[in-house]
């Protein structure tokens, strides 16, 4: 009876005690030991009865290096851990000679290309005095073949050339008058009389001076023939077609090149272009560079393997810029939660609290055993030495 009365006292006792330090100061955190025996802070009391959470150390920026068209791994002159600046060469590929032919043809494709169209552009203004002078000739031989068809629809001769000719006969006919009455005088005389030889003599000249007035005249009063006629249309219809052709020339050519030697040239360029573009982006795939500063972090093949397209050789990480991602704030803590709120970081296995700030929160939630949680992201103030990627965190967030 004794003995129960003396543990029952002591039971009070105790209570008391607790009683007492609750209303002082928080119960600090007891000291946690990990299993290679180093201790461990617990988080700073910085923020008493504030919301907390667990999380993880992960790099600021990370990368999976692959390769766009695959290759033999030909050097590999990185290492595990080790840190590397932008630009620094990680791997090498095979194929390099291969694509640098190709990258030099479509260089060579891509200068002649813009001679051609140098060449379009240059020529221009001597094209369109060309057509120019095309279409100056072209009139000029469809006025004329206009003007020579236009006297197929009337007399051979004009009004003078008829008059003349009208004359001429008029003349012509008197003058074999005179000869035939010249000439009547010797008819009976003998045939050796010298008179009677030189009037039939200018009877005959005075028959062939009329028969030629009046043949004269009949051909200016008369019209072309129907060969005449079709030949000059022929003309004609070839005067104007190649007036039309040059004048549809000129309106091509206008104040520039030729649009269709133009649209093709450029056509050519720019698929030029497309090509060199094409070509040095293979010849880049197979000389992968450090596209930001950071640690080697992980190595999936070695020098002499396959890699194919696609395929993960290594992973860069960003170790200097690490910060903080939970992994389970919980739907009834993420509304006290700000962006810009101060945080309290306990690296677990190095022991040391680092002051942090909230720079974003999830929009959606995940899912965790059955809770619903939100990521919020935490940049720290400074960055232990000893800290790496996936470590584990527990965060105090201040009110």
């Amino acid at each position: 009876m004794k003995l129960r009365s003396l543990s029952f006292l002591m039971l009070i006792v105790i209570l008391a005690g607790c009683g007492s330090a609750g209303a002082g100061a928080p119960t600090p955190y007891p000291t946690i030991v990990l299993g290679n025996g180093t201790p461990v802070a617990p988080p700073a009391s910085n923020f008493p009865g504030g919301v907390r959470a667990s999380g993880v150390l992960v790099p600021g920026r990370q990368a999976q290096i692959a390769s766009a068209s695959g290759g033999i791994i030909t050097s590999l002159p990185v290492a595990l851990g080790q840190t590397v600046k932008a630009g620094e060469v990680l791997v090498k590929l095979s194929g390099g000679e291969q694509a640098a032919a190709a990258l030099e043809a479509a260089k060579f494709e891509l200068l002649a290309a813009q001679q051609a169209l140098s060449e379009i552009e240059e020529n221009a203004a001597t094209d369109k005095a060309q057509a120019q002078l095309r279409l100056a000739l072209a009139s000029d031989a469809f006025d004329e073949a206009k003007k020579h068809r236009s006297w197929k629809d009337y007399r051979v001769g004009s009004d003078d050339q008829v008059a003349v000719a009208r004359a001429n006969l008029l003349l012509a006919e008197d003058a074999l008058k005179q000869a035939e009455d010249a000439y009547g005088g010797y008819v009976d005389d003998p045939v050796d009389n010298l008179n009677k030889a030189y009037a039939l003599t200018a009877l005959a000249n005075a028959r062939d001076a009329r028969n030629r007035a009046s043949a004269n005249l009949n051909y200016l009063l008369s019209k072309p023939d129907a060969e005449d006629v079709a030949k000059a249309d022929a003309e004609l219809a070839v005067a104007q077609a190649e007036m039309e052709a040059a004048q549809r020339a000129l309106e091509t050519i206008g104040e520039g090149p030729n649009p269709q030697a133009l649209a093709l040239a450029e056509a050519r360029l720019k698929n030029a272009e497309a090509q060199v573009a094409a070509s040095q982006a293979v010849l880049d795939s197979l000389v992968i560079k450090a596209p930001f500063s950071g640690a080697v972090g992980k190595i999936d093949l070695e020098q002499g393997s396959w890699a194919n397209p696609g395929q993960v050789i290594l992973v860069l990480a960003d170790l200097k810029g690490m910060r903080v991602k939970t992994t389970d704030l919980s739907e009834r803590d993420v509304a006290t939660v700000q962006v810009g709120q101060e945080t309290l970081v306990l690296i677990e296995p190095l022991g040391v609290n680092v002051p942090g700030m909230v720079t974003e929160i999830a929009s959606l939630p995940d899912v965790l055993g059955g809770d619903v949680v939100y990521q919020t992201i935490i940049r720290l103030e400074s960055i232990p030495d000893d800290a790496r990627a996936g470590m584990s965190v527990e965060v105090s967030y201040g009110q």
